[in-house]
C-alpha cells in the first residue's frame, strides 16, 4: 500500500477536523455535521478504489474469470 494513500487521509481526517471545530465555534454545527459527512464519503471512495483494485491483482494472480 502506498504510504501516499495514507497521508492523504490522515490529512483529510486532520482538515475535517479543524473545519468541524471552527464550524461547531461559529454556531454552525449543521454545516460541520455535512463537512463531516462529506470527509466520509471522500476517504470511503479513496478505500473503494483500492478495494477495487486489490480485488483485480487478485483476480489476475490467481487467473480468475
Amino acid at each position: 500500500m502506498d504510504v501516499e494513500v495514507i497521508m492523504k487521509i490522515g490529512a483529510i481526517g486532520i482538515l475535517v477536523a479543524a473545519l468541524f471545530v471552527v464550524l461547531k465555534q461559529a454556531g454552525r454545527e449543521e454545516h460541520g455535521l455535512l463537512v463531516t459527512i462529506v470527509g466520509v464519503v471522500v476517504v470511503l471512495t479513496m478505500v473503494m478504489t483500492l478495494v477495487a483494485r486489490f480485488f483485480e491483482t487478485v483476480r489476475t494472480i490467481f487467473r480468475l474469470y
